[in-house]
């Protein structure tokens, strides 16, 4: 029997979290569900999947499997820091904003968070809550952790990685990086993954699959290993350690096997792209009007502010987030099965909405 609850025709704006699975994710899970296979990640996937990472992002790489973003976060920062280390990131990253105290609460981690006005950290900013260092009274500012690309839509450039990383090494630091949309990241640079990783000196990785195709799935990924211990515990303490490891592995190996997760990312990115560019040209041409970006679009979200009661009316037809309700500022996220006329749609009802104002 064939259970379906929802409207196949129902499309939004919201997350890229609202996807289904990618069709060759999908087949390579059925193809992994046949004959028993060793629990707990001694099975044939989880042991190619080390390959696959390596292929990637060097031969020193390992690749933890997760089941989700907040536990890749918390259990790759936990085997970076000691009990009285602290992680520098921004006011905007998801380990401060959208994981419901879990870094502090499970992980017993000290955030320092620091104001930046594109969701990207610079080595000055990074210098604002990177001190204390000796002082029994603060908790110690020991790693930083940036977001690829970051909660506002932008992404850090190459470059712009390996000055944090020699400025944070510098100071006796360890760089973490949050991948929740690390292809997205490498379709927009061009580069390959560990151009902007390994190479730039990134030290243990938070590696995302669910936001670009993976029914569910991450993985904890040592890039250095002196900057990580205690993985192979720590990942059972904080309940990520799966049984039926084979179906998480099996889904990132296809994720990064004939480009999958670029041809996935750059298509979400394009969407993007394309819903700018046509509210770009009805605001040139005085077709749109009042609408405004409060964000470059580098990936696969655009940030917006509209007139207020536009949203409200706009969500009964398109499902998305307010990002700052304050100022009517909306987030459009796009993910691999968006398409052409998802956006045209999307475009003809904002402007509908525009014209009732």
């Amino acid at each position: 029997m064939t259970l379906r609850l929802h409207d196949l025709d129902l499309r939004g704006f919201a997350s890229d979290n609202y996807a289904g699975i990618h069709p060759e994710v999908l087949d390579a899970i059925a193809a992994a569900n046949q004959g028993h296979q060793i629990a707990y990640g001694e099975d044939a996937y989880t042991s190619r999947l080390q390959e696959v990472f390596r292929e990637h992002f060097g031969e020193q790489a390992q690749a933890f499997p997760v089941f989700n973003g907040t536990g890749a976060n918390v259990v790759g920062l936990q085997s970076m820091l000691p009990r009285w280390g602290a992680v520098v990131c921004t006011a905007t990253a998801h380990v401060h904003t959208d994981e419901a105290g879990a870094p502090e609460k499970v992980g017993g981690i000290k955030l320092l968070p620091v104001a930046t006005p594109d969701g990207k950290l610079t080595p000055e900013l990074i210098d604002r809550e990177a001190w204390g260092w000796g002082d029994e009274h603060r908790a110690q500012p020991l790693v930083v952790s940036i977001t690829q690309t970051t909660e506002l839509g932008t992404a850090y450039t190459v470059d712009e990685v390996r000055a944090i990383a020699d400025h944070v090494h510098g100071l006796g630091m360890t760089l973490h990086m949050d991948g929740a949309r690390i292809s997205n990241a490498a379709a927009t640079l061009g580069v390959p993954l560990r151009a902007f990783t390994t190479d730039a000196g990134v030290d243990v990785l938070s590696f995302g699959g669910t936001k670009n195709g993976l029914l569910y799935g991450e993985a904890v990924v040592v890039l250095e290993p002196s900057a990580s211990e205690g993985l192979h515990y720590l990942r059972k303490l904080n309940m990520q350690l799966s049984s039926k490891m084979r179906f998480v592995s099996a889904q990132l190996i296809a994720l990064l096997t004939d480009d999958l997760y670029l041809r996935s990312a750059r298509h979400a990115n394009a969407m993007a792209a394309r819903l700018r560019s046509a509210l770009e040209a009805g605001i040139a041409d005085g077709s749109i009007a009042g609408v405004g970006f409060s964000q470059e679009t580098q990936a696969n979200g655009v940030f917006a502010t509209l007139p207020a009661g536009v949203a409200d009316r706009l969500r009964e037809h398109f499902r998305f987030y307010d990002w700052d309700a304050s100022r009517n500022e909306v987030r459009w996220m796009c993910s691999f099965d968006t398409t052409e006329q998802d956006i045209d749609a999307f475009v003809a009802a904002l402007r509908s909405e525009l014209a009732a104002v």
